[in-house]
């Protein structure tokens, strides 16, 4: 049955969000405690459709462009960082949802508010089965599993021949184990279990080739006339997760700045600190490094969408680009968040102070392998030198 929806416009989405902070500022505490996000942190991201971001509107989902993704996880970011990451990772598996044939979709997509978690390590191994695959092995870093409903995962299906070949493929999380193994110094709250497949069967029409889909193919003709489904994969990831870096960043800014006006510089003359002209110049650098952090999340949703409405194809210097501009991101928002913490004082290593949580949490997005900006600067350096890729992740 085809669903229609009204579809909410970008400012709209991020008001939404707004709307939310209280919630799930009051349940941030808990879920660094627990590592996972509450229960009513996820049913008010319900509430707001941020979980139809990435649904096709024939499911009553709003297919947002890249631009909206960037705008409404900064909002998140801004409020709490493992919300946004856990929201931003949830965007990505749901997209990719859309790229498998229409029928499984019709089953991923009946269940309202559907959460896909989801990787791509290839961490396990696929056997040939009669109508599909049996999959052993698994999958670490699973941000929101536990509040997901299907994963996606990566594993090697050797042929006969003995020739390896990554495959993508849809399991319900009904089928995997989670094992609770997420003890971490940031990002805490995003529950990133880690999940095993046990000779998991796993149908034929559930299964994709990864390199289809890294280099832009897809079964889905229902979704060939949708605009989103016009950029390869990567590029669709690397836009899909800097929102939440931008967000941070802003959030760190705002909570010094709440705090700059009761506080002094112990053991010197200066009896408040926003008086002292070094303050003035780390607020200022950081102020900038976060204008610069946003100029190139917005240079990346401008090229996944300007390209995606154009249908125009994607040079391999393009994609390369795309993941430059996520480690750009990256580097000057942990930049700017450093600088404020580092002039937060030794009041700010409480746990109650946002500010120690923002520095966890943007640490351990730096650290990313698919984020960190050295690889990613690397990577774009040996395009720039005329060299190919060394991944295929691009």
């Amino acid at each position: 049955m085809v669903l229609t929806t009204e579809i909410p416009t970008r400012e709209e989405l991020v008001r939404r969000v707004s709307d939310l902070a209280p919630v799930i500022r009051g349940n941030a505490a808990w879920a660094e405690q627990n590592n996972r996000l509450h229960d009513e942190t996820i049913d008010a991201l319900a509430g707001a459709g941020i979980f139809k971001l990435r649904v096709p509107t024939r499911f009553g989902g709003y297919e947002a462009d890249t631009r909206t993704i960037v705008d409404v996880a900064a909002e998140l970011g801004r409020i709490d960082g493992s919300t946004a990451w856990t929201a931003s990772v949830y965007w990505i598996p749901t997209w990719m949802v859309g790229l498998f044939p229409d029928h499984v979709q019709d089953e991923v997509f009946s269940t309202p508010d559907v959460r896909v978690c989801g990787t791509l390590s290839p961490s396990a191994m696929a056997a040939p089965a009669d109508g599909g695959v049996i999959v052993n092995g698994k999958w670490g870093f699973i941000s929101g599993a536990w509040h997901s409903q299907w994963q996606e995962i990566v594993a090697i299906q050797v042929d006969a021949e003995g020739t390896p070949m990554p495959i993508l493929a849809l399991v319900p999380m009904a089928d995997l184990r989670i094992v609770d193994d997420w003890d971490t110094s940031g990002l805490r709250g995003t529950g990133s279990v880690s999940t095993v497949a046990q000779d998991v069967f796993v149908p034929a029409d559930r299964v994709l080739p990864l390199g289809a889909i890294l280099g832009g193919q897809s079964a889905s003709q229902a979704n060939a006339g949708a605009s989103i489904y016009r950029a390869p994969l990567l590029p669709v990831a690397s836009a899909s997760s800097v929102g939440s870096v931008l967000g941070m960043a802003r959030g760190a800014m705002e909570a010094f700045l709440e705090r700059l006006p009761n506080r002094k510089i112990t053991y010197t003359g200066y009896e408040s600190q926003a008086a002292a002209p070094r303050t003035h110049l780390q607020v200022a650098e950081a102020a900038m490094k976060i204008d610069e952090a946003e100029f190139h999340a917005h240079r990346l949703a401008e090229l996944v969408d300007g390209k995606a409405g154009r249908g125009e194809p994607w040079s391999v210097a393009e994609r390369v680009r795309a993941r430059a501009e996520m480690g750009g991101v990256v580097r000057r928002g942990k930049a700017a968040v450093d600088i404020l913490a580092q002039a937060s004082g030794g009041s700010s290593i409480y746990s109650d102070v946002p500010i120690q949580r923002i520095a966890r949490d943007i640490a351990a997005v730096n650290l990313h392998a698919l984020m960190h900006p050295d690889t990613n600067a690397e990577l774009y350096g040996r395009i720039l030198c005329g060299l190919e890729p060394d991944t295929l992740y691009v």
